[in-house]
This record gives C-alpha cells, structure tokens and sequence, in this order.
C-alpha cells in the first residue's frame, strides 16, 4: 500500500504547487495585490499633491482656506487666497444636488417600481447613455444652447421675483450676464450631469429591497404609493444618501464643462447668478499659465483641497451604499 507522505516530507515546490492547484488561492491573491495597488496610488497623489504645495502653505497657511469677504487672488503680486473658489464650488454643487435629488429620485422609483417591463431596458439605457456623454459636449451645449435660451431669462425672473426676499436676496442679486454665464448655468448643467449617476445608483438600491418587504406592505392595506414612500425609500435610505453624496462628489470635481459656462471671473459677489470660478475650473484655466513658483504652489494647494474633499464623500458614500446591501440579504432570510 502507498505511503502518503508527511507535511515535513513534502518540498517546498510542491507545497507552494499544491497552493496554486486550487484556483481561488491566486484569484484572492490578485485581488488583494490590485487593491492595496489602488490604495498605494491614492496615498502617493495625496503625497505628491502634499509635498509640492509646501511653499504655498507655508507663505500662507490656513487664511488661504479662510472664508474672508476680502479674499483676493493676485498672480501678479503673489498673494492667494483660495475662499472664492472653495465658495463657487459649494454653492454650485450644492444647488447641483438640491435640483437634482428630487427628479433622480422619481425616476429612479419609476424604473424600479413602476416602469412597464416592455419600456424599462430602454429608459435604462437611455440614463446610463447620459451619464457616459463627455463633461465637454454638456459643456459645448450648455454655453451654445442652453446658457442663452433657458439660463438667461430664467436668472432675470429669479432676480426679479427673489432678490427683495431678505434672506434669498443676496444668492439672486442681478442681474445676470446676457450670455448666462454665470453659477447658476454651472449649477444647471451639473444638476444634467448628476442626475444619471444618483438615478441609477438609487435605482439599483430599490432593486436590492427584497420582494418580502413590498408583499408585507400591500398585504397590510397599503397603496402603491404608501409602500414606495413609507416603507421601500426608508428601508434603502442609506443607499439612496449614497447616491447622493456620489453624484456631489462629481459635481465637486466636475472641470470642463463648469469652465464653459461659469463665467470664470474672480469677484467678491455671493450671488448665484454672477460669473465666478470652481476649484477645478481655476486650475484648469491657469495651471498653464502659471510662470512663479508660488503661483503654481498655490494652485496645487486648491487641488489638494479638492482631493480630500471628493475623497472623504466617495468614502462616505461607498460606505452607506454597502452598509445597505449588506443588510439586505440578513434581513431577506428573517
């Protein structure tokens, strides 16, 4: 009879071939090599961002980052603030997301909940055609077609009809610049951007509700409606906020198009329909044409801004949708 041999008999080629037999081992393997690849490159553009922003931070430390009214950003005399930038990027992200919340949200639900089967593999597509356009055609149409036909009159009625409000006047002072270039463009076309992104994500979301939920709601007398709003959207909350914050955290490191239709002026005005800069656009416009070593510095400062801001939401926002689908299954089996 054959003697099986002992694991001290064995080589360490043939344990190392044995390991490798079993396809799962190397497939981990691969996996886990690719993801702390992944990691390692997010901390090296950190740290390169970090590294070659040093002369800024130090000549102007944290009032580059303060929220002054007399910010000023002066290539000419080195002095650089980052404030009116920071601003166009909040005000203009966040008027992004307030318009675009409502309507993703209702055409997620109508894709998950309501569209004939016949026609919901068409829209699907339709939505995930929108998200894949390149920022630069949205930003090509925004500043041809949209800025002067949609933005334009639409910033005059809102500063006529708005700006004598006490607490929205300052965000709707006028009047707004012919061509319509201005935040609110920016605003608009980014709330076109995102809504494909947080549509699907959150449609995806209401798919992972398991059927149990949505039986036990109408067995209990529920319309359709009641069990769409009371029970599928606070079930996947979590993972429709992660959508969310996803599609802000676009519109936070959108570049070309916002450059089309901002305006890209760099003035003190609060104003939602005055010209103004992003983040992003400002680097985009004069990393180029930077020619001091400060004036570089500090640009590279505003990305690493960016950086942290856009990665500390996708952080978020990949946890609460996780959060969500790992507790689908558990409860599915209750």
């Amino acid at each position: 009879m054959k003697r099986t041999q002992t694991l001290s008999e064995i080589s360490p080629i043939q344990r190392l071939r044995q390991l490798f037999q079993h396809g799962d081992m190397p497939w981990q393997i691969m996996l886990v090599l690719v993801s702390i690849l992944v990691l390692v490159l997010m901390l090296a553009i950190g740290w390169m961002l970090w590294t070659t922003s040093v002369d800024a931070r130090n000549a102007f430390g944290w009032s580059f980052l303060a929220p002054t009214s007399d910010a000023s950003w002066d290539p000419v005399n080195d002095q650089f603030q980052a404030w009116p930038f920071i601003y166009g990027t909040l005000l203009t992200s966040l008027a992004a997301i307030v318009l675009a919340v409502p309507i993703s949200l209702g055409i997620a639900i109508f894709l998950a909940e309501l569209c004939p089967t016949w026609l919901r593999t068409p829209l699907n597509w339709l939505v995930e055609l929108l998200a894949a356009i390149p920022s630069v055609v949205y930003g090509l149409w925004g500043l041809f077609v949209f800025l002067p036909t949609v933005v334009a009159p639409l910033g005059t009625g809102l500063a006529a009809l708005l700006e004598p409000i006490p607490l929205l006047g300052a965000l709707f002072t006028g009047p707004i610049p012919l061509s319509g270039a201005s935040r609110l463009g920016a605003a608009l076309i980014l709330t076109v951007m995102i809504i494909p992104t947080i549509a699907a994500v959150s449609r995806d979301v209401l798919l992972a509700i398991p059927p149990a939920q949505r039986e036990a709601s109408l067995a209990l007398g529920s319309t359709e409606w009641e069990t769409i709003w009371q029970v599928l959207i606070p079930y996947g909350l979590s993972g429709i906020l992660g959508a969310i914050i996803l599609g802000l955290g676009r519109a936070l490191g959108e570049t070309m198009a916002v450059t089309m239709v901002i305006g890209n002026s760099i003035e003190s005005s609060v104003s939602l329909l005055k010209p103004g800069y992003t983040m992003a656009s400002i680097i985009a416009n004069e990393f180029a044409e930077a020619v001091t070593k400060l004036h570089s510095q500090a640009l590279i400062e505003v990305g690493f801004t960016l950086f942290v801001m856009t990665l500390l939401l996708n952080m978020l926002a990949r946890f609460l949708v996780w959060r969500v689908a790992r507790k689908t299954p558990q409860e599915a089996r209750v």
